[in-house]
């Protein structure tokens, strides 16, 4: 019983197999005689270009337009059609074609019709560069074939046609290396936009980690210090502790999620980014982690773009965070300030019970000011974080923002 269901399973994947390579079989099919409303104009347009201009060359010498001659064109010019799929066979089929006008009408004068242009263009544009340069070749002396009233072309049909297979072959060949360039700056433009993909993340990365776990750290220690003699302060650093652990997983999957973007949908859709509204939730954890932290709000409050709002919660995060790693027990102030066309966020600290100014990260030291510059800099604002003279740490920084800004797709306050 089960030599049979197995002998009946293998033949339901034999007749799949065959299944799909017999679809395969059509499908390459069809994409070889598959052609774009493009190819179908070019094909009508050579087509009656060639007659329009064999038309008029015979009528100037008086010589009748035979039916097989009109049909030869016409042909040609329909060949065209598969032009993409089967350049050599198309370009062999209009010169074949292009016979039976020169032969049935010997007296007419040379000439290198349009539909044979676009075959050779199209040869040259999609083979191999052998293939293109024989193809080239062949063309010159086939294509004056029974002119005259003898297979063998004249030296002034040759000259001609030389000259218009070079410039159809030039053209071709300058197409092909403008794609090409197109295609590699296509490319660069790729690669830089994933290494700017890659540092964003890296930035939020380091700005998540580095605030959050800071901060869980000194919740952590508050905790374990208050929790014999004061119960109440351990468990509200704990409740705290545990927000901020869930924040930080929030939004550390956030930033999962864009790496795995493609690999598979959402079930729900991601939380909204920080922004200025949740400025208060990092002043007060700044304040539970033991940090005397003032907040002001200057000017009329309105909505800012989403990339402005992060770019601010992010800095003063960072900001808070130094302060918090570096000045000790000290007193930060947290400054927003609406302007009519830009925000400016400042965030100071007294620097008590800070190291000397010189162990304090430099102006242009550490990751986490290098970020900020960065995401100031995207914003096409200023940036300011140095010592101060009086002590303690300063970081400044102007975005501008034009009025009407914001709007629809801004911050939800």
């Amino acid at each position: 019983m089960n030599r049979t269901a197995a002998n009946q399973g293998t033949g339901g994947r034999n007749v799949a197999g065959r299944s799909v390579a017999g679809g395969s079989v059509v499908n390459a099919a069809a994409d070889r005689l598959r052609w774009t409303r493009n190819d179908a104009l070019v094909a009508i347009g050579a087509a009656a270009v060639d007659l329009l201009g064999f038309s008029v060359g015979t009528q100037s010498e008086d010589i009748p337009l035979t039916l097989s001659a009109v049909c030869a064109l016409v042909a040609a010019g329909l060949c065209l059609l598969a032009r993409r799929s089967r350049p050599v066979a198309v370009l062999a089929a209009v010169l074949l074609l292009g016979v039976v006008p020169n032969v049935v009408i010997p007296d007419v004068a040379p000439h290198f019709p349009l539909a044979l242009a676009v075959a050779l263009y199209s040869v040259v544009r999609f083979s191999r560069p052998a293939v293109a340069a024989a193809a080239a070749a062949l063309t010159v002396p086939l294509a004056s074939a029974g002119q005259g009233g003898t297979l063998v072309p004249s030296g002034w049909s040759l000259v001609a046609n030389t000259a218009a297979a070079g410039l159809v072959a030039g053209a071709a060949l300058v197409v092909n290396r403008w794609q090409r360039e197109v295609a590699a700056n296509h490319a660069r433009h790729a690669e830089r936009a994933v290494a700017d993909e890659r540092r964003r993340i890296a930035r939020e990365l380091h700005d998540i980690v580095a605030h959050h776990i800071t901060a869980m750290q000194l919740m952590a220690g508050g905790a374990r210090a208050n929790l014999a003699h004061d119960t109440e302060a351990a468990r509200a650093a704990l409740v705290t502790l545990e927000d901020s652990g869930r924040i930080a997983l929030r939004e550390m999957r956030q930033l999962l999620d864009v790496l795995r973007a493609g690999e598979e949908a959402d079930e729900a859709p991601p939380a909204p980014q920080p922004g200025t509204a949740d400025l208060e939730r990092i002043v007060t954890e700044s304040r539970l982690a033991g940090t005397r932290t003032e907040f002001t709000v200057d000017g009329a409050v309105r909505p800012l773009p989403p990339s402005v709002g992060l770019t601010l919660f992010r800095i003063v995060q960072e900001a808070l965070t130094n302060t918090r790693k570096h000045a000790g027990d000290a007193q930060a102030r947290v400054h927003l300030t609406y302007q009519p066309d830009a925000v400016c966020v400042e965030v100071c600290d007294d620097g008590a019970g800070a190291p000397p100014p010189a162990a304090r990260p430099a102006a242009g030291g550490g990751y986490g000011l290098i970020g900020m510059r960065e995401r100031v800099a995207l914003q096409g604002g200023t940036l300011e974080a140095a010592a101060r003279v009086d002590g303690g740490f300063r970081v400044a920084a102007r975005l501008p923002v034009p009025a009407g800004r914001g709007g629809e797709g801004g911050e939800h306050r």
